[in-house]
């Protein structure tokens, strides 16, 4: 990917990004991408952007639950390729596979349905967020399992105090903005 390339989407999100201090609790500073999907302009730019990068790289936009939704759905489409949808534990008919990963107190679970993704598939993980890396991490252990390759996970944002680029080691982790 281009420098220049990477950069206009950098600032595509930078400019549309809405900080809301002390949400969803006291001391959180919540960075709000509702501006830049609202912004049909720079939201058709930063998919075409997107489009651009991966172009001819993948067979598939695997879309996280579910702002990862939000950017797969039109990106698997300027691409011409399926979107795949890993969803929160009990959300998709059956039959699913599922791996659990661990939160700060707990775990959680992500599915995905096997037919929906080949063997040898060539698929790109996105979603808008990351921080700890559990959501990407045990996406990526999903689709692997059907025998896909991951090309990349790709972000809007990542909060590189929280570590989930460490969970991710030996993927390209393509982020747009890191705070």
């Amino acid at each position: 990917m281009s420098h220049e390339l990477g950069s206009r989407i950098a600032e595509l999100v930078t400019s549309n990004l809405r900080e809301i201090p002390d949400f969803p609790e006291p001391g959180v500073l919540f960075r709000d991408i509702t501006p830049l999907l609202a912004n049909g302009p720079a939201f058709r730019e930063l998919i075409d952007l997107l489009a651009r990068r991966y172009d001819g790289r993948v067979d598939a936009v695997a879309g996280l639950e579910s702002r990862g939704f939000i950017l797969a759905a039109p990106l698997a489409t300027t691409l011409g390729v399926g979107m795949l949808t890993i969803r929160k534990a009990g959300k998709l008919p059956g039959p699913v596979i599922g791996v659990d990963y661990a939160l700060e107190y707990g775990t959680a679970r992500m599915e995905l349905r096997p037919d929906s993704v080949a063997a040898g598939d060539r698929v790109l993980v996105i979603d808008d967020v990351l921080a700890t890396g559990g959501t990407a991490g045990a996406s990526v252990r999903l689709l692997r399992e059907c025998g896909a390759e991951v090309v990349a996970v790709s972000v809007l944002l990542e909060l590189e105090a929280l570590g989930g680029r460490a969970r991710l080691e030996g993927l390209t982790v393509e982020s747009a903005v890191s705070f």
